[in-house]
């Protein structure tokens, strides 16, 4: 059972919407379309020209019908001459739909998307939720969503109201139960604090961790794992596991065997910042706890980048939701600069995220999401915080001059 929220918790106002998902019908609800400012009717017609990141080439692009064109496209608009154009950004480790709390309103979660969306993120990995949002699958003006179902704990051994909480012996089946209801993704908690030993520890026995990673990828999902402690990432990466988050605990072993088999990893650099606060709230309870947290907090740099240095392949993710705030994608793009510098971030959140998700980035006939810059990012980074315009599905939904 996944426990999916009444209706009636969703908030309003509502716009109820019939979709069929794997041969199911669902009625998903949100908030009434084009709430974001974003005008209705087909997508204007826009000319711009300018150096195209990742390659680095000044060329001119045509937007028509919300795509891509590098052929003329008669009666564009110019919007654009003399900028760097970047493909949207993308939150691979994002909760829209979630608060501290757990589940939040309809209304909450497009404020939400909205915040990600002014921050230039045009792409997200829902890397877990309680709310149902495939509602905003029919907005224009807010991000596209790609859902890992919702996160899969054990009792007692996560945050209250965020997982489907199981036992072991129900693991597997509820791994296929969010495949299912996920976009081509599910998202396991790998570890959490223990409180009989006061100490972070792995949640799954291994076997029953490998029985689920292949349950998943028999139904075409790929699996990722929250995971802070040395073992708990060590042992699902032997289990086939497709992407770590956060990661703290990697060794160099463990590091190889990712780098060989192209495990994700997207270690929200900006989430492990809170390391030593969570550290100090717990410390009375759990000094062993505490002093683990902060000793993974204190080699971060060194952990990621040693995994960026052996090839693991490192996106860019906020864990905005929860505790985080949204919008903060710049930031985390920024402490990714600090491991691998600006280029390497930007295709943490950019390009290489596209691809790594199957989204297209500039391409001939692609959907038109992407930033335009007034100066290079490669060499001025911080320009990524205040792009000139904010590109969604061939519409300017944001930036200064949007």
């Amino acid at each position: 059972m996944t426990h999916e929220p009444p209706l009636s918790a969703l908030g309003t106002p509502l716009a109820a919407v019939t979709h069929t998902h794997d041969g199911s019908t669902h009625t998903h609800v949100g908030p009434h379309a084009h709430h974001g400012g974003v005008p209705a009717g087909p997508p204007p017609r826009l000319h711009l020209r300018g150096t195209v990141l990742p390659g680095g080439e000044e060329r001119d692009l045509w937007v028509v019908d919300g795509r891509l064109s590098f052929t003329p496209v008669p009666d564009a608009e110019t919007v654009a001459t003399g900028v760097w154009i970047l493909p949207g950004l993308v939150d691979a480790h994002c909760h829209i739909g979630l608060g501290h709390q757990g589940v939040v309103d309809a209304e909450t979660a497009e404020r939400q998307a909205l915040t990600d969306r002014d921050a230039g993120t045009l792409l997200i990995r829902d890397a877990g939720s309680p709310a149902d949002t495939h509602w905003i699958d029919e907005r224009d003006d807010l991000p596209r969503i790609i859902r890992a179902g919702r996160h899969i704990a054990r009792p007692f051994r996560y945050i209250r109201n965020y997982a489907v909480e199981v036992e072991p012996d129900a693991f597997v089946a509820e791994v296929e139960t969010q495949a299912r209801r996920g976009d081509g993704w599910v998202k396991i908690v790998g570890d959490w604090i223990d409180r009989d030993i006061g100490d972070l520890s792995p949640l799954w026995p291994a076997g029953v961790a490998k029985a689920a990673i292949d349950a998943a990828h028999a139904l075409g999902a790929r699996v990722t794992a929250h995971c802070f402690d040395e073992r708990s990432v060590t042992e699902l990466v032997n289990a086939g596991i497709d992407g770590i988050e956060h990661g703290t605990g990697l060794d160099d072993a463990t590091i190889a065997t990712m780098a060989e088999r192209q495990v994700a990893l997207v270690p929200t650099l900006i989430n492990i910042e809170t390391f030593p606060d969570i550290a100090e709230r717990g410390e009375d309870k759990f000094p062993l706890y505490a002093a683990h947290m902060r000793a993974l907090h204190a080699r971060r740099f060194e952990t990621i980048g040693k995994a960026k240095d052996a090839g693991v392949p490192i996106y860019s993710g906020t864990d905005a939701g929860g505790t985080l705030s949204h919008g903060i994608l710049p930031d985390e793009i920024a402490l990714l600069a600090r491991v691998g510098g600006p280029e390497f971030a930007l295709g943490a959140a950019s390009w290489r995220a596209r691809a790594w998700l199957r989204e297209d980035a500039l391409a001939d006939g692609a959907s038109a999401d992407l930033l335009v810059l007034d100066a290079d990012p490669r060499k001025h980074l911080e320009v990524v915080r205040h792009p000139r315009l904010i590109v969604l599905r061939g519409r300017v939904v944001g930036g200064s001059a949007g």
